[in-house]
């Protein structure tokens, strides 16, 4: 078997920071570290963290008043933090730069007046952190039949937003459409989907020409996971999302075959490495990494946690 392995592939620089900022919290605060979501959409490494003593929860009430709580890599709405305010928990953000980005352009167009069309998918918690900075202002549009449904006021002044995480292809069919409608629409001044979601999406369309089957690695929550995958199945080829070797058949696989490997934005390296350990024993592989992109993107610790590490 040859095994293509993809790179740029795996943990972005979001990612890191917020798994950095959890490790860091339960270094010096000890558990229980609360975190409002999963830190990152990844069973591994929620499975990984909880076995340290971090306690993932939907809902602020489920933490006990006074405890560290976490904000996840996806970002909360202004109710969110408020609520952990009013319990007077001590509250560290992981929030990505790139999703903080989102929020902050929902808050300016909604100040100044717009209608804000958000590009993304009903219920992911990056969706509803951003729809909260300005709910009366925003509506969710999910995919180019959305846009037809649209009823905006003819004199609305619209701009739009796109979770960070979506195909870059689906994203822009969906921006083609509300150019259509909306020739005086207005977008932000850099494109929001995240640099890492695009070099991934990149490297899984061009290396996956011609191999017999696409495995990403990444957890069914992952959306920008989620994104590969379909990429992965595009010209018909067997694609396969899966957690780690444990959720592959074998018998889906033969030695014949060329496999191409990548992995979502959370998922981590050993989960890779495993999958590749899985294919090499069972299937005699042989690996051979192909790269379409250097990444060197680094994001910093939240300010309040780059105190704490300074005086470590």
């Amino acid at each position: 078997m040859k095994i293509i392995l993809a790179a740029p592939r795996g943990f972005c620089a979001g990612v890191n920071m917020a798994i950095q900022s959890l490790d860091l919290t339960l270094q010096k605060f000890g558990p229980p570290v609360y975190v409002y979501h999963e830190i990152v959409h990844n069973q591994f490494v929620v499975n990984e963290f909880k076995g340290k003593g971090a306690v993932f929860v939907n809902e602020i009430d489920e933490i006990p008043d006074g405890s560290t709580v976490l904000f996840s890599a996806h970002g909360v709405a202004p109710e969110i933090r408020n609520a952990a305010k009013s319990k007077n928990l001590h509250a560290f953000d992981a929030t990505c730069p790139l999703v903080t980005k989102v929020h902050l352009e929902a808050i300016k167009y909604a100040k100044e007046g717009y209608t804000i069309l958000l590009i993304g998918h009903e219920g992911h918690d990056e969706v509803i952190g951003t729809m909260g900075e300005a709910p009366e202002a925003i509506i969710l549009v999910e995919d180019e039949d959305a846009v037809q449904n649209l009823s905006i006021p003819d004199h609305a002044k619209l701009a739009y937003l796109t979770q960070t995480t979506l195909s870059v292809d689906d994203a822009n069919r969906i921006i083609d459409q509300l150019r259509k409608r909306f020739p005086d629409i207005e977008s932000p001044p850099k494109e929001d989907i995240c640099y890492a979601t695009q070099n991934r999406q990149e490297a899984v369309r061009k290396l996956s020409e011609g191999v017999d089957a696409v495995i990403i690695l990444g957890s069914q929550n992952s959306s920008n996971s989620q994104r590969l995958r379909e990429l992965g199945a595009e010209n018909g080829t067997p694609a396969y999302l899966a957690d780690g070797p444990q959720d592959l058949d074998p018998r889906c696989f033969d030695k014949q075959q060329t496999i191409l490997i990548s992995a979502g934005a959370s998922a981590p390296e050993s989960v890779v490495q495993a999958t590749i350990q899985w294919l090499e024993d069972n299937f005699d592989g042989e690996v051979e990494e192909r790269s379409v992109r250097k990444e060197s993107v680094r994001f910093p610790l939240p300010k309040a946690l780059r105190s704490i590490e300074t005086k470590s």
